[in-house]
Formats: C-alpha cells, structure tokens, sequence
C-alpha cells in the first residue's frame, strides 16, 4: 500500500485486462480451445519468418531508420496501391513497435491530461486504457444491437462531443462486435469532425477480414489530403505476425518529425531484421491473406450457426473481424460465465465485460482458427448454454 501511495495517478488508474484474466486463469490447461484472444492459430509463414532470419544473418542488428527503413516505408505504399486503389508517398508511413504502440503515438499527438477522446462501444479495451494512461478521458458511445444488427446513432455521438473531446477513435470493422461503417456513416462521421475541429483515429486493422464482398469501406475512400486523420495499423492479424509486434502510421508528412521524436523517447525504433519480415509479408503474403479471410469467412458461418441453433444466445451476425460476441440469456456477469466455461467446456472465451459499457451479458469468441476446432469449441459451449 505504502508503494501504491507513490505512483503517479494515471498509471494507478491503468485498469486490468479482463480478457487477460480469463487466459491467466485456464493458461496451459490441457485440451483447452483458446478462443479467448485475438489471434489465430498459424504460425507466421515461412516466407515471412525466412526474410527475418536472413536479415539477422546479414548482420541488420544495429540501431536503424526510426521511422522505419525505406524499404518498408515503399512496400506500404505499394500495399496501399493494391488494396485501396491510393498512391500514397513512402514519406506517409511511420512503422511502429506494435499496433498498440501505433494507437499511444496517436493519443500522445492529439491529447493529453484532462483531455476527451470519444469511442464507439463495446471496445477493444487497450485504446481506452491508453487514453487513460496519458491522463485523457476516454468517453464511450454505446452502439446499438437490434433486429438489423450493429448500429451507430450519429446523434448520439454528437452529443457526446464537448469542448474538452479531442479527437474521435473508430474501429471499423469493430473488435468485438464485428460492426463495419459504411461509406455513409463515415462521411457521417469525417463531416463531424471537420465541423468541430477534431482529430479522427481510424483503426482499420481487420479491413481485409470482410465478409461482404472486397476490402471494408475506408476513410481514404473519402478524405481529404488535409483532413485530420491518424491511420494505425498492424502486421498481427493478415500475417499472422501477433508476437513480433510491429505495425505502422499512415500520416499527414507534416507529422513525421514530431512522431520521430515521439519514437525516440519510447522504443527508438523497431529491428531492422523485424522489418525485412514486414516487407515480404507486405509485398508476398496477399495470398496467405486471402486464404485466411476465406477460412474465417467458413468458421464464421459455422459458429453462427451452432451457437445461433441453442435459442439462448442474441447477436448480429459480424460483417467483419473475426469475433462473435454474443449476449446469453440470464447471462447477468459474463466474467463468471467465462471462467465456468473454461472449467466444464475446456473453451476460452473472452468476458464481455472486458469490452466495456454495454458489454455485460455478452461473451467474445475469436473464430480464427481452423475448421474442427472452431466446430468442437462452438459444440462445447452450446451444449454449456443448453444445460444452464
């Protein structure tokens, strides 16, 4: 206690992972099905993992470019060619220790102590658990479930807008709910933020993982060269790359030196053999990709279907990402539900109430895995729902 005292506020205020508590308390358990993270199960590929290695053996084991090698740099933007139809300058990109180290760049460029940063939710935890170790206040906006799936009230999220709120954080397509934007709604939204002076952080990370034909819509099909928009990203979820933790920032050139400095006093830059890794994932790994979405896009609609067929769970069939996040009838505290799910289906999923407001009653499972084992995970857990 006397430790405790001593700290800084805003690291005290750090809340614990939810999710990380459901994996802590089944870790290692044997014949488990870990369905609690989001992850899938491959390895990273074998051309992704070779391009590191040689550049290990090559000796690419110094200090390096902060804001990335230029190779890097260029294979983003020739990612970005292929797959939003945008040529991008290499100058526009930053790459950073992780996806997570992307979106603490971001909040440390708009915000600060006493600030509000607006998100839609249920949520991915970390973003408001970032905004809240840099002293801002993360302000929640509820998206709402009914018949017709997912949806945002744009009314809602004006209202939410005060003189303190800096900046609007969207996850599309959404971890946990699966919800996407369409164009609509993010011009919706871009004309808010233009209207009141705002940042936008678009995290678009799942944009390949879409399931209703193509890439998920995108900011960058609307914006301006001058809008106010910070893109983070990651190579965890396409490539299979969730432990290297590496990702990037695609930016307005202006910012470059500023986040360069951000990086320096953080981790002063990613491996440079780590990032020949990235490059070939960027420029080889479309078909690895692909095949990835087609097997979440099958497990998706085998889940649904089982966990649909027990009469006790609700949800909206995800649009995008790989999770369905369910509510359960009479479910009234989700983080014991998970755990007994761990102790008598041998499953792990993630408690609802890790994704915050609105996320009581529900439960997350991540469906990227292979065929089977989502098959007997969904089986366990329905006859789990089935004989409470």
């Amino acid at each position: 206690m006397t430790f405790m005292t001593h700290i800084q506020p805003a690291a005290a205020r750090a809340p614990a992972s939810g999710i990380v508590s459901v994996v802590n308390y089944g870790r290692d358990r044997p014949g488990l099905i870990p369905l609690w993270a989001g992850e899938g199960d491959l390895p990273t590929p074998d051309f992704i993992s070779e391009a590191a290695a040689k550049g290990l053996r090559d000796g690419e084991t110094f200090y390096t470019w902060q804001r990335g090698i230029p190779d890097l740099r260029e294979a983003l933007a020739r990612y970005y060619q292929r797959h939003f139809g945008r040529a991008f300058p290499a100058e526009e990109f930053i790459v950073t220790s992780s996806g997570m180290h992307a979106i603490q760049l971001a909040i440390q460029l708009v915000a600060g102590g006493g600030d509000d940063l607006v998100y839609l939710s249920p949520a991915w935890p970390n973003f408001a658990g970032a905004a809240i170790v840099a002293g801002a206040n993360p302000i929640p906006v509820a998206l709402h479930l009914s018949g017709n799936g997912w949806s945002l009230d744009l009314d809602l999220l004006e209202a939410s807008i005060t003189p303190k709120t800096r900046a609007i954080f969207l996850n599309s397509p959404c971890n946990p709910t699966g919800w996407t934007a369409d164009l609509a709604t993010l011009k919706a939204v871009l004309d808010l933020a233009r209207r009141k002076g705002l940042w936008i952080i678009a995290d678009e990370i799942y944009s390949l993982f879409h399931y209703d034909g193509g890439r998920a819509p995108s900011f960058l099909d609307i914006m301006a060269p001058e809008d106010r928009i910070l893109f983070v990203n990651t190579f965890s979820k396409n490539w299979a790359m969730t432990g290297w933790r590496v990702g990037w920032l695609r930016v307005h050139p202006s910012l470059q030196q500023t986040l360069e400095n951000l990086i320096q006093y953080s981790t002063s830059g990613v491996a440079q053999f780590m990032q020949r890794g990235a490059i070939a994932a960027l420029d080889e790994g479309d078909a690895f990709v692909a095949s990835q979405v087609e097997r979440a896009h099958r497990a998706r609609d085998l889940v649904c279907g089982i966990i649909g067929a027990t009469g006790r769970a609700r949800f909206a069939v995800p649009l995008g990402a790989f999770y369905l996040f369910f509510a359960v009838d009479g479910l009234e505290n989700s983080m014991d539900a998970a755990i007994e799910i761990v102790d008598k289906a041998n499953v792990g999923l993630a408690p609802g109430t890790a994704f915050g407001a609105g996320g009581e009653g529900f439960l997350r499972l991540c469906f990227h895995r292979r065929l089977d084992q989502v098959e007997e995970a969904a089986t366990r857990v329905a006859d789990r729902l089935g004989s409470r």
